[in-house]
């Protein structure tokens, strides 16, 4: 099949040539042949070539691109090399530190589109777009033959499909079905994880290293780990010195997992206490009842899916960065992320520095957090630094005197 031609309005090039690799709408003159899915050779108004990729019309990302070299084609033999090269970049990064890993991070490892997690033996893969959904049939034996895996599983159920026109879709794709709970190692500690249900691909990779980071913060500290899911960042807390976990989550099912893996971590029950509620809610109903603690974790899901949605995202941050101010012990120290891509560095420091200005305390960054390596981050492509993260202690009234 002949490939489609997308040529761009006059001045609209100069994305591509630094090789970022999506292409809006706005910027298209006009569409020639091209089939949605389908391979497209991009040109600019007076014909230069400039990339290729693959095309979908009912997208407001009209083009992803995948190479910027004329004489390199979109075939089997490109998937496959693409695939190789994540596979084996991902070696030195996680070799003996974990089970469980990203070995194919979407435009970051040039493959937009597709995400390809690892849980032992098996292969979890999500599939966002309509250019990805048609290069199955090359990508999935690719996989087989690099990985070796016992299975490949589906986990395409995440919203950004209704953007491509597609369904949502979970499944086996080759091989063995994986197990209900599969066992991972990550440092030290040993993780049971729900691909079947559990939230993304089960566990949240992005944050391994964050994990390891915060951790020597609780020492000696009551925590609060606020959506706190399977109970991760609760056991590594209590691997360094925290006297007492809660985790709060609204999810039954991610608390009875949290419980297990905080027992099969050869802690307690006397060493936490899982509530599930709302977090907002929460926060609330502890502050109005008194509560204090020593260290809080705000690890809360998307609130920005798209640009419409900023303004109320901006304001649940704040909301929930404010109350965890007001919850903290002088001194105490508030660990918050945000995984919303659209709330970039800058302006999640400033909304949290707008939390602690209306809770009228002040505060230090002690570290500034990011997304496990595994998750790499395209010089190109900046906005494949989706998530982001402080570590602020709050400053005792005294310690406030003489900062000011």
């Amino acid at each position: 099949m002949s490939e489609g031609r997308v040529i761009l309005k006059p001045g609209k090039e100069k994305p591509v040539l630094r090789r970022h690799p999506w292409i809006f709408s706005g910027a298209i003159a006009r569409v020639r042949g091209a089939t949605p899915g389908g391979i497209v050779t991009v040109t600019a108004h007076d014909g230069r070539f400039l990339a290729r990729g693959y095309y979908n019309p009912h997208s407001q990302i009209r083009v992803r691109l995948l190479t910027w070299d004329e004489h390199e084609p979109i075939d089997a033999h490109f998937w496959y090399r693409r695939i190789a090269e994540a596979w084996q970049r991902r070696d030195e990064i996680v070799r003996g530190r974990t089970t469980a890993w990203r070995a194919v991070h979407g435009e970051s490892d040039g493959l937009p589109g597709l995400i390809v997690d690892v849980y032992e033996r098996w292969l979890v893969l999500q599939v966002l777009t309509l250019g990805i959904e048609r290069a199955l049939e090359h990508i999935l034996p690719a996989l087989v033959d690099v990985a070796h895996p016992a299975g490949i599983f589906e986990r395409s159920d995440v919203d950004v499909r209704k953007q491509e026109g597609l369904s949502p879709r979970v499944g086996v794709l080759w091989g063995e079905p994986p197990l209900r709970r599969l066992s991972i190692r990550e440092h030290d500690f040993t993780f049971l994880v729900d691909v079947w249900r559990g939230q993304k691909t089960g566990f949240y990779l992005d944050q391994r290293e964050n994990r390891a980071r915060v951790a020597p913060y609780a020492a000696g500290r009551r925590v609060l780990n606020a959506f706190s899911y399977t109970g991760a960042f609760a056991v590594y807390a209590l691997s360094h010195g925290a006297i007492h976990v809660t985790n709060l989550d609204a999810s039954a099912e991610a608390l009875h997992l949290a419980e297990e893996n905080l027992t099969l971590n050869g802690f307690g029950p006397d060493l936490w206490t899982n509530i599930r509620g709302d977090v907002f809610q929460g926060l609330r109903e502890y502050r109005r009842a008194g509560h204090t603690f020593d260290m809080i974790i705000l690890d809360p899901p998307k609130f920005a899916t798209h640009r419409a949605a900023l303004p109320r995202a901006t304001r649940g941050y704040k909301d929930i960065n404010l109350l965890a101010f007001r919850l903290l012990t002088p001194g105490g120290i508030l660990v918050t992320f945000s995984c919303s891509g659209l709330i970039d560095p800058d302006l999640f420091q400033k909304i949290v520095f707008g939390a602690s200005v209306d809770a009228g305390v002040e505060g230090q960054i002690l570290a500034y957090l990011d997304q496990a390596p595994d998750h790499p981050v395209r010089l190109s492509f900046p906005e494949g630094r989706y998530l982001k993260g402080l570590v602020v202690r709050k400053l005792s009234s005294q310690e406030e005197k003489e900062v000011s």
